[in-house]
């Protein structure tokens, strides 16, 4: 079998054990998973990034779960809920059998506890907007959390059951302080922190208490296996050989050019969710001078050939993406179709001239004596390739992108400055809303909303939506930002992929998640074959 491997992955392979450190399972209790890239750090409320989420669905509970459809939500910390005719208050039971890994007893105080310190403005979060706009999140008593709005939040169910909700342990994290994610944690869910070495792994071991997950999971409690390990492996080809040798069990990380390869081996399955959408996209901090002006955008935008990218580098196990949301998304504007910016190379150049950017002698784009070389921060692996691939058809039309890798636990950080003039970045969400409210509110400025889009008829549009009682008032307002946005060329659109997660049929066969693109979700549905 592993003589029709590519070069590249019998190479690869050759090396996984050594480059991976990792035994393979003893007794069949233990999974190693996969991975691309690191979190900067595990605090639920202070991180949105997928490498952070994916970790923090197995460490914790959030107040409800989410089925694998994207719209069933379940009872899981809170066992029911009440809401108020007017919508304006949720009033959730909460359950009165569940416990910390370290033992403690988990209570109303700690829920309202988590809750509160994700919408305190000292927390930082740039996902403070997914809890609506709070009046106040108290626990009259043990087993009650009164959850009140000072408008009403169509959403709040489905936002409260992503990570940056994990109902958290007040008392650890009040130990750790600004550590908490990163030299310790506590929390409720199937499987518990043991350790993490930033870049390299994260272990968590087995809850042996638990039995309160949601109700979409044959297997509510404990866990499968006594043991996961989150593998950091920044090597496309070696990730995939990691699969074929037996390294890993499980990974959403697969390279592009190894889902057909994979498709065809007869000891690995691959899943698929198209439940949910990813889109990834290069963005502009649209007062940088060189990006400022729009006609400067929309000739990025035309210059980039992503049907070439999609093709060369994913191997067509990915959609070039035009618009800034799936159009199969809930409350997409099918209006702003006919305005799509795609790959004119002419048309480009013109709009350049237009602009001032002339090209000199030397073929490159110049005006008032300065060079057209905005900075471009990305991540290294995958989305490095990308960039040099937008690098090369930029320069084909006068505009030198500098390119500046940056390893992930160090990315996040360098984004959230001003330092720069176009970043990379991918997302999950399920609707408009979920997608614009993340990115395009002036408050998200300047991470999540790392393009300094400051526009008050935004924000005013963005707020109706999410308030909206409704559906045909909260498309319209979303519709309107969806073309305002788009009109601006904000975002250089590059690709759109479902959620693929290969693992080895020695395990039990299970369904993909697509919550926040976390595929695995929970991870008690992860056990081995008898």
């Amino acid at each position: 079998m592993t003589s029709k491997l590519p070069p590249t992955l019998l190479r690869a392979a050759g090396a996984a054990a050594l480059a991976l450190g990792v035994a393979l399972p003893a007794a069949a209790q233990e999974i190693t998973i996969i991975r691309e890239i690191d979190s900067n750090h595990y605090d639920p409320p202070r991180t949105a990034a997928l490498a952070g989420s994916e970790v923090l669905f197995m460490l914790t509970d959030s107040m409800v779960g989410l089925a694998e459809d994207m719209k069933t939500i379940e009872p899981l910390i809170a066992s029911s809920w009440d809401i108020s005719d007017d919508g304006l208050t949720y009033t959730f039971h909460i359950r009165d059998d569940v416990d910390f890994c370290s033992g403690k007893k988990m209570t109303a105080e700690d829920v309202a506890y988590s809750l509160n310190r994700w919408n305190d403005p000292a927390t930082k979060s740039p996902v403070r907007w997914r809890m609506g706009d709070v009046k106040s999140i108290t626990a009259p008593d043990a087993t009650t959390v009164v959850y009140e709005l000072n408008a009403p939040h169509s959403e709040l169910l489905y936002q409260l059951a992503q990570s940056f909700g994990a109902i958290l342990n007040k008392d650890k994290v009040e130990e750790l302080g600004e550590n908490f994610g990163v030299t310790g944690f506590d929390g409720t869910g199937p499987f518990c922190w043991e350790s993490w070495t930033p870049r390299d792994k994260l272990v968590m071991t087995r809850h042996e208490g638990y039995h309160w997950g949601p109700a979409n999971y044959e297997n509510q409690g404990p866990a499968q296996v006594e043991k996961l390990t989150w593998q950091v492996v920044p090597e496309a080809a070696t990730r995939t050989a990691a699969l074929l040798t037996g390294q890993g069990q499980v990974s959403p990380y697969v390279p592009d050019i190894g889902w057909s390869r994979l498709r065809q081996m007869p000891n690995i399955e691959v899943v698929r969710s198209d439940e949910a959408f990813w889109t990834e996209f290069i963005g502009f901090k649209v007062d940088k001078p060189m990006v400022e002006d729009v006609k400067v955008r929309e000739a990025i935008n035309l210059a980039v050939n992503q049907e070439a990218i999609t093709q060369d580098l994913f191997f067509s196990e990915r959609d070039p993406a035009y618009s800034y949301i799936s159009s199969g998304a809930l409350d997409y504007n099918p209006a702003i179709d006919d305005g799509l910016l795609k790959y004119d190379p002419e048309k480009a150049a013109q709009l350049l001239d237009e602009a001032g950017w002339k090209l000199n002698a030397d073929g490159k784009r110049e005006k008032d004596g300065k060079l057209l070389q905005p900075l471009l921060y990305t991540f290294t692996g995958t989305w490095q390739q990308v960039t040099e691939a937008v690098q090369a058809d930029l320069l084909k039309v006068g505009i030198e992108l500098q390119i500046q890798p940056f390893d992930a636990t160090v990315y996040w950080g360098k984004v959230a400055t001003q330092e720069f003039d176009m970043f990379v970045m991918g997302y999950p969400y399920i609707s408009a809303g979920d997608a614009l409210n993340l990115y395009f509110l002036s408050a998200n400025m300047p991470s999540p909303n790392r393009m300094n889009w400051n526009d008050p008829e935004t924000d005013q549009l963005l707020k109706s939506g999410m308030t909206a009682v409704s559906a045909d008032t909260r498309a319209e307002d979303y519709g309107k930002v969806l073309e305002k946005v788009h009109d601006a060329a904000v975002w250089l659109p590059i690709d759109q992929k479902a959620m693929q997660i290969a693992y080895l049929k020695t395990l039990k066969p299970f369904k993909a998640h697509n919550i926040y693109g976390a595929g695995l979700y929970k991870g008690l549905q992860l056990g081995y074959a008898e």
